[in-house]
């Protein structure tokens, strides 16, 4: 039986490309390349993921952290970013270098993605697709099986491995071909067609090239505090507020050990100091104007200082 190794992203193209190759009688493992950025709440509960890669009839679903290959190409993506800070080209490029390494070791014959011809302007028009297949080297073991029929036979077709005859020519950003498909799949809850990557997210996005700008550390530890909480940014100093509980205590199991941490006597915000030296004044200020109870507190004259935690 023919295996492949399926880009998986949880969105509909790429579930539609993998049982299209399923109902082929290919065996297909779907791979779940994540980051901060995409797909990180797989970290903590990957149930979600396992559970969908046995209702899709898929033999095996893998997760796999790329955060630190991903921050090499984020800090000065080759083919440049997208609308914000996405590299979308170049990210696609090392998700299936990466996804050809693991060829072997799931022994698989192939790669499949969900890419549609033209869905995407900046990364699925044909130019960027064949760029894209060169530069990872994966000609002749990549499978497009959403837009097949508008691409080159590939080897894996004129291997017999699948049936090109059934695959498919889809091609632009509407999504009707697919929502048809979904629905004779049965299947109910459809994802919605953006690509769930914080990058593009215009608050993330423009943080981001903030912070690359100038030219402060991205690491495993500042990325996740990055895509928390609210920011402050000046020219050699960048402070991360947590805005609820949930985060405080998210930015609390981050940067313990790491980075400084302050907080008020009164209940008060979680503030981070990821880089920097912040004279105490700015701490204050910065925690005091995003606590109601510490605004009221000295109101009453009471006393509010930050302290380390």
């Amino acid at each position: 039986m023919p295996r492949a190794l399926l880009l998986f992203s949880e969105g509909l193209d790429s579930m539609l490309a993998g049982l299209l190759l399923r109902d082929q009688g290919v065996e297909v493992i779907a791979v779940r390349f994540i980051t901060p950025f995409f797909g990180w709440h797989l970290k903590e509960n990957p149930a979600p993921f396992e559970n969908k890669i046995k209702e899709l009839g898929f033999s095996k679903g893998l997760i796999k952290d790329i955060t630190e290959e991903f921050l090499e190409i984020l800090k000065n993506p080759k083919h440049g970013y997208g609308c914000l800070a996405n590299p979308c080209i170049d990210c696609k490029i090392l998700m299936l270098k990466l996804a050809k390494e693991m060829l072997a070791q799931v022994s698989a014959d192939f790669i499949a993605t969900g890419e549609v011809l033209g869905e995407r302007p900046m990364s699925q028009n044909r130019q960027a697709l064949e760029l894209i297949e060169k530069e990872s080297s994966t000609k002749g073991i990549l499978l497009r099986p959403l837009s097949a029929k508008l691409l080159p036979e590939t080897e894996v077709e004129k291997r017999g491995l699948v049936d090109r005859s059934r695959l498919l020519g889809i091609k632009g950003r509407k999504r009707t071909e697919q929502l048809r498909i979904a629905k004779e799949y049965g299947i109910k809850e459809i994802p919605t067609p953006a690509g769930g990557c914080l990058l593009t997210d215009p608050v993330i996005g423009q943080r981001t090239l903030e912070i690359l700008k100038r030219g402060f550390p991205l690491t495993p530890d500042t990325v996740k505090l990055l895509v928390l909480g609210r920011h402050y940014i000046e020219e050699n100093s960048w402070l991360v507020l947590g805005r609820n509980e949930e985060e405080n205590k998210k930015i609390v199991a981050i940067a313990n050990g790491k980075f400084p941490l302050f907080t008020l006597s009164e209940p008060a915000p979680i503030l981070a100091l990821i880089q920097g030296d912040v004279e105490e004044a700015k701490l204050f200020e910065v925690l005091v104007s995003r606590s109601k109870k510490a605004r009221l507190a000295l109101s009453e004259g009471k006393e509010v200082s930050p302290l380390k935690v």
